[in-house]
């Protein structure tokens, strides 16, 4: 039986000093969408991730149009040296807009526009917040956690087993101490805002306008969201996407349901090889790899000669 396969992409937390350079040398595919995306935001976005520094790399309005870029110049690379197409896309936050641009909806230049306007928005939040990450408790646990707080949300729920919360730097604080209490465990995040919480309202009506202002194209490949856990049609895309800034990011529901539709193999494209460990987590059954260097660049090959 031919293999279903779904390309990932990840978000926020993903970047490094380094990242998408190797890329960038061995392949001119890879390099060209550096150069569109700095010449869209007027910047040398390619020194940035490469040479950073660390913490301008790490402002959010550069992290987003980075991790973006450094997605999607994996994915040309994988692309013109595989031949591989996916059956699905599916992206983590910001990822989603790598997602969209890999399903053909966005251009390089657009997408990277949306998403250094996305960061500014979120950025200037006017409401501060925090967030951490729950470990070792059932989803239903932090779930009914949060709802006995005041002001915290379940924000990403990454794996079974790990879902960050994000609201309030009181409602976090708390339900990371009650977490601990019932035998989890609570690792603080280094943000300055509640990402993916309804905190983020602000963002929400100061992101719309660059939003509205893009025209999104036919998807070419079927799109996966992340917040509804469902195959959306690009009618739906702008509404999702602002709906993103203050919903909870649900990673593990659309892995799930990508796997009941068979799926079997899934491959980041990217920095850091994040969502690939957590996919394994998810479901053991099926195979993930990560793909943000030449060297990786083979075990996609592998996958070339497996689902051929």
């Amino acid at each position: 039986m031919m293999s279903k396969i779904a390309f990932c992409f990840p978000g926020q937390g993903s970047q490094r000093v380094g990242m998408g350079q190797e890329l960038a040398r061995d392949f001119p595919e890879s390099r060209a969408v550096f150069d569109e995306a700095s010449q869209r935001l007027g910047f040398d976005l390619a020194a940035l991730c490469m040479d950073g520094p660390l913490e301008q790399l790490s402002l959010t309005e550069n992290t987003q149009p980075a991790l973006v870029a450094t997605s999607l110049a994996a994915l040309r690379a994988l692309e013109q040296r595989t031949g591989l197409r996916p059956d699905v896309v599916v992206g983590h936050s910001v990822g989603e807009y790598a997602a969209l641009a890999a399903a053909g909806s966005l251009s390089v230049p657009d997408v990277i526009g949306l998403v250094r306007e996305r960061g500014l928005a979120t950025r200037s939040s006017t409401e501060p917040g925090a967030m951490a990450a729950l470990l070792g408790l059932p989803d239903e646990e932090v779930e009914r956690l949060c709802r006995e707080a005041d002001r915290v949300w379940p924000a990403n729920y990454n794996c079974p087993g790990q879902v960050v919360i994000s609201g309030s730097e009181e409602g976090v604080a708390g339900v990371s101490e009650r977490a601990k209490a019932a035998g989890g465990k609570a690792i603080r995040l280094r943000v300055t805002g509640a990402f993916h919480s309804p905190l983020m309202a602000d963002a929400v009506n100061d992101f719309r306008p660059a939003l509205e202002a893009v025209s999104f194209g036919l998807l070419t490949t079927r799109f996966m969201s992340t917040v509804t856990s469902r195959i959306e049609e690009v009618e739906r895309v702008p509404q999702l996407l602002l709906e993103q800034l203050t919903a909870p990011v649900r990673f593990t529901q659309a892995v799930q349901s990508l796997v009941a539709e068979g799926v079997d193999v899934f491959i980041e494209l990217g920095s850091g090889g994040v969502l690939a460990g957590l996919i394994k987590r998810i479901d053991a059954s099926v195979r993930s790899i990560a793909v943000g260097s030449p060297a990786e660049l083979e075990n996609a090959l592998e996958v070339t000669v497996d689902v051929s």
